[in-house]
């Protein structure tokens, strides 16, 4: 009968080799189809609602990164809908959460010009406004002894500007009420700025600049505490160019708006005031 045993591990052995053969093949050809470098993305299959909810839950959950990267891929994958539109206002909140002011303000402006008339544009206001806010730095002014006031107001205008529309379009919007609060300080805090600039002036000998600086403050922000100071800035640089009358006018305005004020006889305060913004809110 021969040796059985050995023509049947020789069949096994060949059957062996040719699955091993197989396996080679087949890894060859799964290698052939990944791009070097290339990581599996677990959301290619993914619907815009399940993409959209997932970057809710990411948000939510303060994963400002994960957040980002599927509401970009609802509005790659799923331009056209309501998930995309969404996800490009959730897009903006999740940059500016994660320290990318520029790109939420650019995603903003993004957003307004492809849907003027979206009916959430009440909040892409408001977000453009709080974007653009500062008052956490009021917080620290404690500690640098800086006034909010004399920072670039360029952020502060643009601030202003976008809670001014909201105002203007929405004033029954939801978001009314705390963007009233906070026009009313940037009010105060840009004509603080523009006081400092104009005292800045005077303390170099520019008078008329500081005299320009000062009337931006009555003539702009009518009825601001900042007024006080403003007006007693125009008085002491008409007195040090000379021009008698227009003193002694200034100090009579200030004098009928500011009976109690006490810069004329002590001068100018401490340049640092106490600004809280945390109690408006």
């Amino acid at each position: 009968m021969g040796f059985p045993s050995f023509n049947l591990f020789h069949k096994l052995s060949s059957v062996t080799a040719f699955g091993k053969m197989l396996l080679v093949v087949t890894a060859i050809l799964v290698a052939g189809c990944t791009t070097p470098g290339q990581e599996y993305d677990p959301t290619a299959n993914w619907n815009a609602e399940r993409l959209f909810q997932d970057g809710k839950a990411e948000m939510n959950s303060t994963n400002w990164k994960l957040a980002k990267e599927r509401f970009l891929a609802v509005e790659t994958r799923f331009p056209l809908g309501i998930y995309a539109q969404q996800s490009m206002i959730n897009l903006a909140y999740s940059q500016w959460k994660d320290k990318e002011t520029d790109l939420a303000l650019a995603t903003l402006a993004r957003f307004q010009q492809q849907y003027p008339n979206h009916p959430a544009t009440d909040y892409v206001l408001y977000l453009k406004g709080i974007i653009n806010f500062t008052p956490p730095s009021a917080v620290f002014a404690s500690i640098t002894r800086q006034n909010p006031g004399e920072r670039d107001p360029k952020a502060l205008r643009q601030s202003y500007a976008a809670f001014t529309e909201l105002l203007e379009r929405f004033p029954e919007s939801r978001y009314a009420p705390d963007a009233r609060k906070r026009v009313s300080w940037l009010v105060n805090t840009m004509a603080e700025n523009e006081k400092f600039v104009a005292r800045y002036y005077y303390e170099r000998y520019s008078y008329v600049a500081a005299i320009n600086r000062a009337q931006v403050v009555i003539t702009e922000f009518q009825g601001v505490p900042a007024s006080e100071e403003a007006l007693y800035i125009m008085m002491l640089s008409y007195e040090k160019l000379g021009m008698t009358d227009l003193r002694n006018d200034t100090e009579r305005v200030l004098l009928a708006n500011f009976p109690n004020t006490t810069l004329i006889a002590n001068g100018f305060p401490n340049k640092f005031a106490a600004w809280d913004i945390l109690k408006l809110f």
